[in-house]
Order: C-alpha cells, then structure tokens, then sequence
C-alpha cells in the first residue's frame, strides 16, 4: 500500500517539534549551570579571601596612622598640594605659578615667601584671575630653609609635592609621579636621588646617584630622595616638627641639609612601623632599624631649571663652594643626634617609558 507524499510530509514534521523542544529545554538548563572555571573559582573564593584579607592587612601597617583629616575622600587621597618656598625670583615664580595651576588633581598651592620685607605679588596673581586653583602666599619673618616644611593648616590633602622655586616638572611627570606616590603613600617619591657613602674611616660622604661607593663599587642605588621635587605625605611636615632641636639647629646653622634631615626622620620612621618590612635592630646600632628606603625614585623625562631665567641674578645655594662639604657634614652630625645611621639603600627606579639603568643628576647638589 502508497502512503500519500502528503502524508510522509506531515510525519516527519510531527516527529521534529518534540526534537527541537528538548534541544532548547536543554540549552536552557545549560545555561543555567555554573561554568567549570566558575565553579573552580567559587571553590577557591574561601582560601582566596582570606589570601587578600592578609594583603590588605599588610597594606594597612604601612601606611601611616590615621589624623583628623578624612581619609577616602576627593580631596584627600585623590588631590594634592604643591608647596613651593621662593627667595629673590618672582619672575621665575610668576611663570611656575602659570605652569602648575592648570595642573590635574591639583587642590591648591602654598607659596613660602621668603623675601623678608618684601610684598608678595598676591594682589598682581589675583588681579589677572580668576585662576584654576587657589594661591596662598605665606608671608614669612626670617629667611630659613626649613621655613617650608611647616604643617601649614591650609593643606588639606594627603600628598604634598614640594618643589624648589626653579625647578619645572612637566605636566605627564607629575602626573606619573602622583600615580606612584599613591602606591607608596609612606615613602618620599621624587625625582633626584642621592646616597651616602661610607668610606674607608667609617665616616659618611654624601654624593650623587651615579657615585661609586667604595666597598661594592655600584653606582646605580641612592639613598635619599631629595624633597626639591617630590611627593609625601602631609603628615611629615609636621614629624620633621617633632625632630630634636640640634636637628632644626643644624638646618639653621648652614642653610642647608632640611632635605637630609627629612629623609633621616622618615626613615627612622619606617623603621618603628609594625608589619613584615620592620627590621630587627643591630647590635651596637642604638634602636636603628633595618626597614624600607625613605625614598622611591621616579626618573623624570622632561624636568628643567629656570634658575638662568631669573632676572635677579639668584644663584641656588648648590653654586656655593661649600655646598656639597656642608651636606657630607650634615651626614655626619645627623648620624651623631640619632645616635645610627637610618638611611637604606634601594635601586628601584620607576619611568614612564622602559626602565633604564640610571639617570644622570649631576646638574645640581
């Protein structure tokens, strides 16, 4: 018997419908499962927190202690505030000032005016505005170096970036540098490094980054980060406060060296600080603790010196003769007051583009 064509047509579509039902029933329930990696994931999720619970708490005990100032906000963590001390080149100012204001995250700046007897150019700044960001001019009694590490109660940010008043960063380079600082919120993070070397006598002499020390022969690890061109936190403003007197007496004394005793107070600093950086201390070293650098060297690409510009004729005090004796002397009586020597070494150095070997600072002390 012929089954009509019609008729093989019908069955064969009755027989696909429930086929085609249980192929998207089960795409559906497959759906719904958890992948094999996700399922992997989820049985990690246990040991894995408990993994970053332990970084975090390392990250926690090296920062510094909490303040009055409201951490997590905009204007704390994620903004800073340059603070720059000028003597004798307003000219050269003027043109920082233009520089640094259209700068991004920037929350103010504070200019340590220390041309005693002198007006500061408040009303000629203010007379051109308005400005991106605020200008105040701190009107100071006596020029002294150490003039600008007061905790001025107008900063009201985490990250100070201190800047000589000849110096101009370029705009990608502090950005750069920021971005650093807030990966090593506790150490200074700048742009000129130096060491010290210990020489044959066991006596300290300060040099550049490129200086060969004797005993290794390395030229590529420093030892501080000078603040002329650097991050740090707000709060050792006012640690270099807390420092014992013959240490603002000696900046005082030669005019010099504030940047040294900075480096000195963060590193014993460091060193007091809980967590699995702090070292144990050494015998004979009188508490001095083995611990972190003070300092992380971020090796600038565009960073120039106006100090030609100035019309005043004002030569820096790294022109004088006495400048890099003053800062070996300096070591010294450091070592002396704090009874060890603090300072360790590091070669980490961070750059925008690869990372070279080293950078030639020779320029300037």
């Amino acid at each position: 018997m012929r089954v009509p064509r019609g008729w093989s047509t019908l069955r064969r579509t009755h027989l696909l419908w429930p086929l085609l039902l249980l192929l998207l029933v089960g795409a559906a329930l497959t759906a719904l499962l958890p992948a094999a990696e996700e399922q992997q994931q989820q049985h990690r999720a246990g040991s894995d927190d408990a993994a970053l619970l332990g970084v975090l708490r390392r990250v926690a005990f090296s920062r510094p202690p909490p303040d009055n100032h409201v951490d997590g906000t905009e204007g704390t963590r994620e903004r800073f505030t340059i603070v720059i001390q000028t003597y004798n080149r307003t000219d050269v100012l003027l043109k920082l000032l233009n520089h640094y204001q259209a700068m991004p995250h920037l929350q103010k700046m504070i200019i340590v005016w220390n041309n005693v007897g002198e007006q500061p150019p408040q009303k000629l700044w203010d007379s051109l505005g308005p400005h991106p960001v605020e200008v105040i001019f701190k009107v100071q009694s006596a020029n002294r170096m150490r003039n600008r590490l007061q905790s001025f109660p107008e900063i009201d940010t985490d990250a100070v970036l201190m800047l000589d008043d000849d110096t101009l960063v370029s705009v990608p380079d502090v950005s750069f540098a920021f971005s650093v600082w807030k990966q090593f919120p506790d150490q200074i993070v700048g742009f000129v490094p130096r060491k010290h070397v210990v020489t044959a006598g066991r006596m300290y002499s300060y040099g550049s980054f490129e200086l060969q020390d004797p005993e290794i022969g390395g030229g590529d690890r420093y030892s501080m980060v000078l603040i002329g061109a650097a991050f740090f936190h707000h709060r050792y403003l006012q640690l270099f406060q807390e420092q014992p007197p013959a240490v603002h007496e000696l900046v005082d004394q030669t005019q010099n060296c504030d940047d040294i005793a900075v480096n000195f107070a963060v590193s014993l600093y460091l060193a007091q600080q809980p967590g699995p950086f702090r070292g144990a201390s050494s015998p004979g070293s009188k508490g001095a603790a083995a611990g972190r650098p003070a300092g992380v060297f971020v090796r600038p690409v565009d960073m120039r010196n106006l100090e030609k510009e100035a019309s005043s004729g004002y030569l820096g005090m790294w022109h004088r003769p006495e400048h890099l004796l003053q800062r070996s002397y300096c070591l010294n009586r450091l070592a002396q007051i704090y009874g060890a020597m603090p300072l360790r070494f590091s070669n980490l150095m961070l750059c925008q583009f690869g990372f070279p070997s080293y950078a030639n600072h020779k320029n300037k002390g």
